[in-house]
């Protein structure tokens, strides 16, 4: 039996916590921030892990074989890369870095030394996504037709002077933060988008980011996905809807302010009119964080390519560059 994994988090801010509390007990050995205080105060409740601000020390430490890097956008490629260059396994949060060029340059090393590298989007382990994939992956719906997605925030006062509205820390706005989350899901479910169409807006906050995109996302078969994402919100929502040409699948919510979470499927019936329809709720507490994390665990594990992994963070940041370089809004290039 393989020895357990030693973990490692990089950022530990709110995601790093929800990381860090999904973890096997005592697999924590170091948690690592700019932020001494906010090391120390993770580490306090792991026995035996460390806190620390340095990096450097984390990979140089041949007991650490799995990282969790959990910064901001800037700091994501960077910290990851030199994890892979030290042969470590990494899961790193979406969207991995700031542009896909950053996320190239860790598959190369990660190619280099055997790296794992799993991208954290993790609303691909929510119970009503999974419901969704199990109904896919059934044929229920029968050959696909299109997608639609909406998801979306309010905002808070002060929004357009955190650092989400900055994108050399961020590398965009509203796009690059949650529209990511559904080009990915869209991908799940359609495969790839060699026609990427759409629009990216500032229509309410003082920032030099996007708060509202609109694409329209096309698969070589003609399948398309149709995709807004907001923080004009007001009120938070999350929807996504599969259509197949013998049903429907529609998922609502994420718990939380999202609200309650549910798969509803659709049934075509022979004689059309009114489908049959199932209801499937999920009103416990988010399971996402540790289902990942189990998932992650497996890839290394049984030597597998993570999926979501750095193939699909390069496209998914691809069709975030071509939506912002086609309205005029700045990619940030930096290298890793």
């Amino acid at each position: 039996m393989a020895a357990p994994l030693q973990y490692a988090i990089a950022g530990c801010g709110l995601i790093g916590r929800k990381r860090a509390a999904a973890l096997p007990a005592g697999s924590l050995r170091y948690a690592c921030d700019l932020d001494a205080t906010r090391a120390a105060t993770l580490a306090q409740g792991h026995p035996g892990c460390q806190a620390v601000t340095e990096w450097a020390t984390v990979v140089a430490d041949p007991a650490i074989n799995a990282c969790i890097v959990a910064t901001l956008n800037g700091a994501l490629a960077p910290l990851t890369l030199a994890a892979a260059r030290a042969g470590k396994h990494v899961l790193v949060e979406k969207p991995g870095g700031l542009n896909a060029a950053q996320l190239r340059a860790v598959q190369s090393a990660a190619a280099a030394t055997g790296a794992k590298v799993r991208l954290g989007y993790s609303h691909r382990f929510h119970p009503a996504l999974q419901k969704a994939r199990e109904i896919f992956e059934s044929g229920a719906l029968g050959p696909m037709m299109f997608l639609r997605g909406r998801y979306g925030h309010g905002g808070r006062k002060g929004y357009d002077r955190e650092w989400r509205a900055d994108p050399r820390l961020s590398g965009g706005g509203e796009l690059i933060d949650q529209g990511v989350h559904l080009i990915d899901l869209a991908g799940w479910f359609l495969g790839e988008f060699p026609t990427v169409e759409g629009h990216a807006a500032t229509y309410f906050w003082d920032m030099p980011v996007d708060d509202n995109a609109f694409l329209s996302l096309r698969t070589a078969g003609g399948q398309t996905a149709w995709l807004h994402v907001s923080c004009t919100e007001w009120k938070n929502l999350f929807s996504l809807e599969l259509y197949g040409r013998d049903g429907k699948v529609a998922i609502d919510g994420l718990g939380g302010s999202y609200g309650p979470e549910r798969c509803t499927y659709y049934k075509m019936l022979p004689q059309m009119g009114p489908p049959e329809t199932s209801v499937w709720e999920y009103p416990a507490g988010d399971t996402s964080w540790a289902l990942e994390l189990a998932a992650f665990a497996d890839d290394i594990r049984l030597d597998r390519e993570p999926a979501p992994g750095l193939r699909e963070g390069i496209r998914t940041l691809e069709i975030v560059e071509s939506l912002y370089r086609r309205c005029g809004y700045p990619v940030n290039d930096a290298a890793v």
